[in-house]
């Protein structure tokens, strides 16, 4: 152990005595690449995509650290197809990295708009906005879908609607679930506070367990908090019950004011790290609910 150690540290030794400033541009230029692609990849839901590459790789080391002749050479062939696989595998996300890349133009965006507001002070009025506007779609039976984007970004759903990108106003919330409305049927994505796009079309579950008295909105919801860690709000339009969904639970019975102050929790920004625990242990209830 101690000659390994002393050989490691004469290494390091003797790489940093021919350290030069252009390997730290070197090291800061891979970073940066390895940061946007990690970024690439959470905004898609490629991330399983990835996680399988990881676990292919470490299948990889353990064939050839046990010798297992047959595994390692599978697996060698297909990492000397490995670049061609990716780019076929991940080409939707790639087109769309190199052409956010070509258009980036965020500096301080993520802390302030144009107006000076703060990005939580918008944020509490877009809850604001949605707890009185589901109170509203709750009194006239209304059916609604809203979604809270939260640490993983949905573009790729975002894309199935129409983007807006426009402040949140219960009227304009009522304009976009109004019955006889274009946009109606499908769900509306809410991010940093902004409207981003509305009419979008959401996974439904496929959790066999969810009780059958439950319609398409309702698992549709449910579906899309169990592909990402967005907050979901569903009105019933049969009953009028106002739902949250997150982790794959929904929990129901809200009011305007307990709407409020759970979607405080969950979203605002240092908020959520108390309230994860607590909120991915959401469980279903077993009351009858028609929701078509």
């Amino acid at each position: 152990m101690k000659v390994f150690l002393d050989d490691a540290f004469s290494t390091i030794w003797a790489t940093l005595k021919t350290f030069e400033f252009k390997d730290l541009i070197d090291i800061i230029i891979v970073a940066l690449i390895f940061y946007y692609l990690f970024r690439l990849f959470r905004q898609s839901r490629s991330g399983q995509l990835v996680k399988g590459v990881v676990i292919l790789l470490a299948l990889f080391a353990v064939s050839a650290l046990a010798n297992l002749t047959m595994v390692k050479f599978m697996l060698k062939s297909v990492f000397e197809f490995a670049v061609i696989i990716l780019v076929v595998v991940f080409q939707p996300e790639l087109r769309q990295g190199l052409e956010r890349l070509g258009r980036s133009n965020k500096t301080l965006k993520n802390f302030m708009n144009n107006s000076g507001q703060s990005t939580e002070s918008i944020i509490m009025k877009a809850i604001s906005d949605v707890a009185d506007s589901c109170a509203v779609f709750s009194k006239s039976r209304t059916g609604a879908l809203i979604v809270f984007e939260r640490n993983g970004l949905l573009n790729e759903v975002a894309d199935t609607g129409t983007m807006l990108n426009s402040d949140t106003s219960p009227a304009l919330l009522g304009n976009l679930f109004f019955n006889k409305a274009p946009l109606h049927d499908g769900a509306c994505i809410i991010r940093d506070g902004k409207i981003l796009s509305a009419g979008c079309i959401l996974p439904l579950t496929k959790n066999m367990d969810v009780s059958p008295d439950l319609g398409t909105r309702h698992r549709a919801a449910i579906g899309m908090s169990e592909e990402s860690d967005a907050v979901v709000v569903v009105v019933s339009e049969e009953t009028g019950n106002i739902s949250v969904a997150l982790g794959g639970h929904l929990k129901r019975d809200f009011t305007r004011n307990t709407l409020y102050d759970e979607l405080s929790m969950l979203i605002i920004p240092g908020e959520q790290e108390h309230s994860n625990l607590f909120s991915l242990i959401f469980k279903s209830r077993k009351e009858k609910n028609d929701e078509k």
